[in-house]
C-alpha cells in the first residue's frame, strides 16, 4: 500500500460485511484510522480486533443508520478518539446482508419499500448531518457515497432499490452544492454487479459469472475491484472534484 490516506480519520457504514468490509481493510491498509459503523455489531467488532492485531488502528461502533442517535454517537466517538473527521463512506444499504425481493414493482411490500428508502437514503442523510458539523469546523472532508449501475440504466426487479440508488445519485449532486463552500467534497461510487456475498451459493455465482460475461472486461467483479475508487475519492488526489459519480463495472454501464 501507499499511505495515501495517512493521518486521516474515516467512519464506514455498514463496514462489517462483503464490499464494507473490504473499504475497511483498504483504507486500514492506506494509512487511515477507521471506526466501522455496522449494525451487525459481533461482525464490527471481530473485524475491529483482527486488524488491530495486525497493527492498524481501527475501532468499531454499533450503529443503525436510521437512527439519528446513532450515527451521532459514532460521530462523537470518532472525535473523541481520534480529534478528527475527514472521510465518510455511506456504504450500508439493504442489498446482500439484508435480504430483498427481486420482483415487479406491484409485487413488493409496502414494508420491504420503507425498509429499503430508511436504510438506503434516510441512512445516507443521517450519517451525513452526524459528520458535517466536524468537517466545516476543520474547513475540510470527504463524503463518499454508494449508488449503483442500476440507477443509471435501470433493472426488471428490485424497483425500490434502484429507486433508493438513484436518489443518492440526486443526493450527492445536492449535497456538494451546499457544502462546497465548507471545502467538503461531496462523490458517488456506482459499482456494477458485485460478487460482495461471503458464503455465494452456486446459483449466485452463476449469477455473477453472466454478468460478467456481459461487460467488456469480461469477468467476475469482487469487493477489491472498488477500493481503489473510493481511497481516490477520500485522498488528496481529488480534492478537487465534487459533485461526480464515478462508475466501477468493467465496462457495463458506459455513459
Amino acid at each position: 500500500m501507499t499511505d495515501r490516506l495517512a493521518g486521516r480519520v474515516a467512519i464506514i457504514t455498514g463496514g462489517g460485511h462483503g464490499i464494507g468490509r473490504a473499504y475497511v481493510r483498504r483504507f486500514a491498509e492506506e494509512g487511515a484510522k477507521v471506526v466501522i459503523a455496522e449494525l451487525d455489531g459481533a461482525a464490527g467488532e471481530a473485524l475491529a480486533a483482527e486488524l488491530t492485531s495486525e497493527g492498524y488502528d481501527v475501532i468499531a461502533s454499533r450503529t443503525d443508520v436510521t437512527s439519528a442517535e446513532q450515527t451521532r454517537a459514532t460521530a462523537e466517538l470518532a472525535i473523541s478518539r481520534f480529534g478528527r473527521i475527514d472521510v465518510l463512506v455511506n456504504n450500508a444499504a439493504v442489498f446482500a446482508s439484508v435480504p430483498m425481493s427481486r420482483a415487479p414493482f406491484d409485487e413488493i411490500a409496502e414494508k420491504e419499500w420503507d425498509l429499503m428508502m430508511n436504510v438506503n437514503l434516510k441512512g445516507t442523510w443521517l450519517a451525513t448531518l452526524s459528520v458535517t458539523p466536524q468537517m466545516r469546523k476543520q474547513h475540510y472532508g470527504k463524503i463518499i457515497n454508494i449508488s449503483s449501475g442500476t440507477a443509471l440504466k435501470g433493472s426488471a426487479s428490485r424497483i425500490h432499490y434502484v429507486t433508493s440508488k438513484a436518489g443518492i445519485l440526486g443526493f450527492t449532486k445536492t449535497l456538494a452544492n451546499e457544502v462546497g463552500g465548507d471545502n467538503i467534497c461531496v462523490n458517488c461510487v456506482a459499482p456494477g454487479n458485485t460478487l460482495s456475498q461471503e458464503n455465494p451459493s452456486e446459483d449466485l455465482l452463476k449469477q455473477r459469472e453472466r454478468a460478467g460475461a456481459a461487460r467488456a472486461l469480461k469477468r467476475v467483479q469482487v469487493p477489491d475491484d472498488l477500493t481503489g475508487a473510493v481511497v481516490f475519492l477520500a485522498s488528496a488526489d481529488s480534492d478537487f472534484i465534487t459533485g461526480q459519480t464515478l462508475v466501477v463495472d468493467g465496462g457495463s454501464c458506459m455513459h
